[in-house]
């Protein structure tokens, strides 16, 4: 068998609007069990801060330690239904949405002149795990103009040399169940159990896909 692949995952702490991020829960339960994800590979978790300024330096300084064959980056979103599979990085930033330092961008494209990017995860192979796994999911070609799109864009585009993982992409997931909650939240406990899933899966595509190349 193929020696597993190092991969990261991401989460995102909280931000405007948003005073719980389940996806900072979801990197502490995974950091607290290693060994749920033992066999997979070299896993590494991040909480990111959600600072437009913060996010490439932090991705640059994973890179040049890590180096990630795989990057799933998490983020939260109200209207997720269950773990929305994120499709298309586009090249946008949307004005009038100030980051946790009150960076307020205005809106752009995140590299002049730049396009759209798919993402590289084994989406369809995700989608089934999920499927069989009785957790709900859905799919987007639209992850905002935030920083959740924006992590996106940098874990797929070329311009971004520091921090090119071969495989990657984005996976929004809703609010947390509890007092209040809206009927799309999801309990921690089936978060994590879909973030490991989605590690699982996309360790053994990354095995069949080296096999086969030899």
């Amino acid at each position: 068998m193929a020696a597993g692949p190092r991969i990261l995952i991401t989460g995102f702490g909280p931000f405007p609007g948003a005073p719980v991020n389940p996806t900072a829960a979801m990197m502490e339960a995974l950091a607290a069990d290693p060994a749920a994800l033992d066999g997979l590979g070299e896993i590494r978790t991040e909480i990111l801060a959600v600072e437009y300024d913060k996010v490439p330096e932090r991705l640059a300084g994973i890179a040049a330690g890590f180096a990630p064959d795989i990057a799933i980056h998490f983020g939260l979103s109200a209207r997720a239904e269950g773990f929305t599979l994120e499709r298309l990085a586009r090249n946008e930033i949307a004005a009038g949405r100030p980051d946790n330092s009150g960076a307020q961008p205005q809106a752009a494209c995140i590299v002049e002149n730049g396009e759209d990017h798919p993402s590289t995860l084994p989406l369809e192979e995700i989608a089934a795990a999920l499927s069989r796994a009785g957790l709900p999911h859905s799919w987007s070609d639209n992850a905002g103009g935030y920083l959740c799109n924006y992590i996106f864009y940098l874990s797929r585009s070329p311009h971004f040399g520091a921090y090119m993982p071969p495989v990657s992409g984005f996976v929004h997931v809703p609010p947390l169940t509890g007092e209040g909650a809206p009927e799309n939240a999801m309990s921690l406990e089936d978060l994590v159990a879909g973030a490991r899933l989605i590690a699982e899966t996309c360790a053994g595509d990354w095995r069949s896909v080296r096999a086969a190349a030899r």
